[in-house]
Protein backbone atom coordinates (compact mmCIF):
# COMPACT_ATOMS: atom_id res chain seq x y z
CA UNK A 1 0.00 0.00 0.00
CA UNK A 2 3.03 2.29 0.38
CA UNK A 3 3.17 2.53 -3.42
CA UNK A 4 -0.53 3.22 -3.81
CA UNK A 5 -0.02 6.80 -4.91
CA UNK A 6 3.08 7.53 -6.96
CA UNK A 7 4.50 10.78 -8.36
CA UNK A 8 4.41 9.13 -11.79
CA UNK A 9 0.60 9.02 -11.60
CA UNK A 10 0.60 12.64 -12.75
CA UNK A 11 1.01 11.15 -16.24
CA UNK A 12 -2.67 10.19 -16.07
CA UNK A 13 -3.72 13.85 -15.93
CA UNK A 14 -3.99 13.99 -19.72
CA UNK A 15 -6.48 11.12 -19.91
CA UNK A 16 -8.43 12.42 -16.92
CA UNK A 17 -8.82 15.78 -18.68
CA UNK A 18 -9.62 14.11 -22.01
CA UNK A 19 -12.40 11.92 -20.63
CA UNK A 20 -14.02 14.66 -18.53
CA UNK A 21 -13.20 17.72 -20.60
CA UNK A 22 -16.09 19.95 -19.52
CA UNK A 23 -15.49 19.26 -15.85
CA UNK A 24 -11.74 19.74 -16.30
CA UNK A 25 -12.31 23.04 -18.09
CA UNK A 26 -14.49 24.29 -15.22
CA UNK A 27 -11.98 23.08 -12.63
CA UNK A 28 -9.04 24.77 -14.35
CA UNK A 29 -11.01 28.00 -14.75
CA UNK A 30 -11.72 28.03 -11.01
CA UNK A 31 -8.11 27.09 -10.20
CA UNK A 32 -6.74 29.80 -12.50
CA UNK A 33 -9.07 32.42 -11.02
CA UNK A 34 -8.27 31.46 -7.42
CA UNK A 35 -4.52 31.40 -8.08
CA UNK A 36 -4.34 34.61 -10.11
CA UNK A 37 -1.44 36.98 -9.53
CA UNK A 38 -3.52 40.18 -9.49
CA UNK A 39 -5.60 39.41 -6.41
CA UNK A 40 -5.62 41.46 -3.22
CA UNK A 41 -3.88 38.65 -1.30
CA UNK A 42 -0.16 38.60 -2.18
CA UNK A 43 1.19 35.50 -3.96
CA UNK A 44 3.23 34.29 -0.97
CA UNK A 45 0.16 34.30 1.28
CA UNK A 46 -1.97 32.65 -1.40
CA UNK A 47 0.60 29.86 -1.54
CA UNK A 48 0.75 29.47 2.24
CA UNK A 49 -3.05 29.25 2.32
CA UNK A 50 -2.88 26.70 -0.51
CA UNK A 51 -0.33 24.65 1.44
CA UNK A 52 -2.57 24.66 4.52
CA UNK A 53 -5.55 23.49 2.48
CA UNK A 54 -3.45 20.87 0.67
CA UNK A 55 -2.25 19.53 4.02
CA UNK A 56 -5.80 19.24 5.36
CA UNK A 57 -7.11 17.63 2.16
CA UNK A 58 -3.98 15.47 2.03
CA UNK A 59 -3.32 16.07 -1.66
CA UNK A 60 0.33 15.17 -2.22
CA UNK A 61 0.36 16.70 -5.70
CA UNK A 62 -1.03 19.98 -4.33
CA UNK A 63 1.50 20.02 -1.49
CA UNK A 64 4.31 19.50 -4.00
CA UNK A 65 3.11 22.21 -6.40
CA UNK A 66 2.32 24.81 -3.74
CA UNK A 67 5.57 24.28 -1.81
CA UNK A 68 7.45 25.00 -5.05
CA UNK A 69 5.23 28.04 -5.71
CA UNK A 70 5.70 29.27 -2.13
CA UNK A 71 9.49 29.06 -2.41
CA UNK A 72 9.30 30.99 -5.68
CA UNK A 73 7.05 33.58 -3.99
CA UNK A 74 9.57 34.09 -1.18
CA UNK A 75 8.11 32.00 1.64
CA UNK A 76 10.54 30.93 4.34
CA UNK A 77 10.96 27.55 6.06
CA UNK A 78 9.62 29.14 9.23
CA UNK A 79 6.47 30.32 7.44
CA UNK A 80 5.89 26.87 5.98
CA UNK A 81 6.49 25.24 9.38
CA UNK A 82 3.98 27.57 11.05
CA UNK A 83 1.53 26.89 8.22
CA UNK A 84 1.82 23.15 8.92
CA UNK A 85 0.85 23.62 12.56
CA UNK A 86 -1.93 26.10 11.80
CA UNK A 87 -3.41 23.54 9.39
CA UNK A 88 -3.00 20.77 11.98
CA UNK A 89 -4.72 22.83 14.68
CA UNK A 90 -7.62 23.73 12.40
CA UNK A 91 -8.03 20.15 11.27
CA UNK A 92 -8.13 19.06 14.90
CA UNK A 93 -10.54 21.90 15.64
CA UNK A 94 -12.79 20.60 12.88
CA UNK A 95 -12.95 17.25 14.65
CA UNK A 96 -13.91 18.98 17.90
CA UNK A 97 -16.52 21.06 16.07
CA UNK A 98 -18.01 17.94 14.54
CA UNK A 99 -17.78 16.37 17.98
CA UNK A 100 -20.33 18.94 19.16
CA UNK A 101 -22.65 17.74 16.40
CA UNK A 102 -22.00 14.13 17.45
CA UNK A 103 -22.95 14.95 21.05
CA UNK A 104 -26.21 16.61 19.94
CA UNK A 105 -27.06 13.73 17.62
CA UNK A 106 -26.36 11.27 20.44
CA UNK A 107 -28.72 13.18 22.71
CA UNK A 108 -31.41 13.21 20.01
CA UNK A 109 -31.00 9.46 19.40
CA UNK A 110 -30.97 8.50 23.08
CA UNK A 111 -34.17 7.45 24.86
CA UNK A 112 -35.70 10.30 26.82
CA UNK A 113 -35.72 9.91 30.61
Amino acid sequence: MADYQKPEDIAYAESLIKFASKEAEAFFHLKHTAERKDGVIPAKYRELISIAVALTTQCAYCIDAHIKNAVEAGATREEVAETVFIAAALRAGGAVGNGLLAMRLFEEASPKA
